[in-house]
C-alpha cells in the first residue's frame, strides 16, 4: 500500500505580504518556492562579514549615486512564489516605494550552515534570473572564500573562486574589494 501526502499550495508574493504584514518586526521572513520561512537570528560572525561587506562597497556604490543596503527584500514581476532577503543588495535610482528592489546590481550572501544550501541553490537561480544583476557574491563564513557568479552585457555567466588574497572585481561599480576586507575582525 502506498501513502499519498497531501502539500499545501505554493504561496504567491500577495499572499506572503499579507501574512508577514502584522508579523513583529524582530521577525524575518522569505518566500522561497511558495513557502514562507522564518530567518534564523544571524550569528556575530555573520553579522561583522555582512557589516565589513557593507563598509568596503558603499565607496564604489556612492560615486555612481548608488547605494548598499543590507537586508533589502528582491522581487521579480515574473516569479509569483519568491521573494527572498538576500544579506546585501547595491542598487540604484530612486527610494522604493514598497521596501522590494526589483532591480539589484549586485547581491551578496553570507553562508552559515543552516543556509548554505539554499543560497547556493534555488536563492542563486532566482538571483541569476534577474536582469539588472551583474554579479552574485556567496561569502563564506568559516573560511575566506568568495564564489563570485557574475554577468558581462550578455546571458551569460562566469563564476571565479577567490581566496584570501584576491580581489573582487565589481567592473559595474568601477572597481574593486579585497576579500582579506570582507574578514577583518573575523577569527579564521
Amino acid at each position: 500500500m502506498s501513502l499519498a501526502l497531501r502539500r499545501a499550495p505554493r504561496m504567491r508574493v500577495a499572499e506572503f505580504l499579507e501574512m508577514i504584514r502584522d508579523r513583529p518586526d524582530e521577525e524575518r521572513w522569505e518566500l522561497l518556492d511558495g513557502e514562507a520561512v522564518l530567518m534564523a537570528p544571524p550569528g556575530e560572525r555573520h553579522q561583522v562579514i555582512v557589516s565589513n561587506l557593507v563598509g568596503a562597497s558603499r565607496p564604489l556604490a556612492a560615486k555612481f549615486g548608488c547605494r548598499v543596503l543590507p537586508g533589502l527584500g528582491l522581487r521579480n514581476d515574473f516569479v509569483d512564489d519568491y521573494a527572498p532577503i538576500p544579506n546585501v543588495v547595491v542598487r540604484c535610482g530612486p527610494l522604493l516605494p514598497d521596501g522590494s528592489a526589483r532591480d539589484p546590481l549586485v547581491v551578496a550572501e553570507a553562508l552559515s550552515p543552516s543556509t548554505m544550501h539554499n543560497d547556493r541553490g534555488r536563492k542563486a537561480a532566482f538571483y541569476q534570473g534577474l536582469q539588472t544583476l551583474r554579479a552574485y557574491l556567496i561569502v563564506y563564513s568559516d573560511e575566506a572564500r568568495v564564489e563570485l557568479w557574475s554577468r558581462g552585457n550578455g546571458p551569460d555567466a562566469a563564476v571565479r573562486v577567490l581566496g584570501r588574497d584576491d580581489v573582487i572585481p565589481l567592473p559595474d561599480l568601477d572597481g574593486a574589494i579585497p576579500v582579506a576586507a570582507l574578514y577583518e575582525d573575523v577569527p579564521l
